[in-house]
């Protein structure tokens, strides 16, 4: 079986490793991992960038705490559904273009990221912070995505019928 990820990746939307680790100074060993996995999405899906739909997926898979943040379990394989379904047609729209949701102060000079997605792991870092914790969890990243209604995220969210501000409320 041929790998999905081309062989001369960086000729293919290849994100450099250290570009991703930029707005990533502190990182608990779980979000680690959530990077991870985001970046290995965005460049199998042929993105430059992480955003906050390679961030969910991410999350979703990888972290049973954003498993627990949501009422319904049914929620979370209808959002791994819309999600897989991004590299086969759905999200199709998002290629190229640099998400910016205005929802959020931005980021800039994030290589490898979107600035809404860079803002987000700095709000979850923040998020963690005001708690008294060094490092942010999944939670905290799911809590920043979330609080952005603009976000690719919260368009799979409301897609896969979550109730995003009852989830804002179970995260805060």
């Amino acid at each position: 079986m041929q790998s999905p990820i081309p062989s001369d990746a960086t000729a293919h939307g290849h994100i450099p490793e250290e570009a991703v680790e930029a707005p990533l100074s502190e990182l608990s060993d779980e979000l680690a991992l959530i990077v991870a996995g985001a970046r290995r999405r965005a460049v199998r899906d042929g993105d430059g960038r992480i955003d906050t739909a390679h961030l969910l997926h991410s999350l979703l898979e990888a972290d049973p705490e954003v498993h627990a943040a949501f009422a319904d379990k049914g929620q979370v394989a209808r959002l791994l559904g819309y999600l897989v379904q991004r590299s086969i047609g759905y999200g199709l729209q998002w290629q190229g273009a640099v998400e910016d949701s205005g929802a959020v102060p931005l980021v800039r000079g994030t290589p490898g990221w979107s600035p809404v997605a860079a803002a987000a792991m700095e709000a979850g870092a923040e998020r963690a912070a005001s708690r008294g914790d060094a490092r942010a969890r999944g939670v905290d990243v799911l809590a920043a995505l979330a609080a952005d209604g603009e976000c690719r995220a919260v368009e799979v969210l409301g897609r896969a019928g979550v109730d995003v501000a009852r989830l804002r409320q179970r995260l805060n």
